[in-house]
């Protein structure tokens, strides 16, 4: 028996525009809930292709990160199952591009919205987790990494 703990990696988008900043609102296990443009790193990509592919699905809009954020490491608890998880979220941030033509949001993404930093913290009790906030405070405090500080080695782009 593995009993090695594995938490899930995440990767997010923390965009802004003109003083406001991206979120989905989409359905979740507890309800309806906010979140950053957000999923999960998939085989065969690194976390900065991930990013942009989350972006793309959840906001039908193309997205290139510049900078990293941060890693954030949360745990949380499922109220209705009990199911206890750890996630290891890789934030970046980067400007939004173009809405792609025809492309439809990802299932379970009700829309999108731009809201100000106030309407963030306003909104907490609706948030997916703790790292909605947390995440878009760094970025307005200006926190800002090179992408060089995210390596994937080739053999895991080969992994699929």
């Amino acid at each position: 028996m593995d009993t090695r703990w594995k938490p899930s990696v995440t990767v997010a988008a923390i965009i802004e525009r003109d003083g406001r900043y991206l979120l989905v609102e989409e359905h979740t296990p507890e309800g309806l809930r906010l979140n950053n443009p957000a999923g999960h790193l998939d085989p065969g990509e690194g976390p900065i292709e991930a990013c942009a592919r989350e972006v793309l699905e959840e906001t039908a809009h193309d997205f290139t990160p510049t900078a990293l954020l941060g890693v954030y490491l949360s745990r949380f608890q499922r109220a209705a199952t009990g199911e206890d998880v750890t996630y290891l979220r890789l934030a970046f941030t980067g400007p939004l591009g173009e809405a792609v033509p025809g492309r439809a949001l990802d299932d379970g993404i009700v829309r999108t919205l731009w809201l100000t930093l106030d309407e963030v913290r306003a909104s907490r009790d609706r948030h997916r987790s703790p790292l909605v906030l947390r995440c878009i405070e760094d970025h307005a405090a200006g926190r800002r990494l090179p992408l060089e500080a995210i390596y994937t080695d080739p053999s895991v782009l080969g992994g699929r």
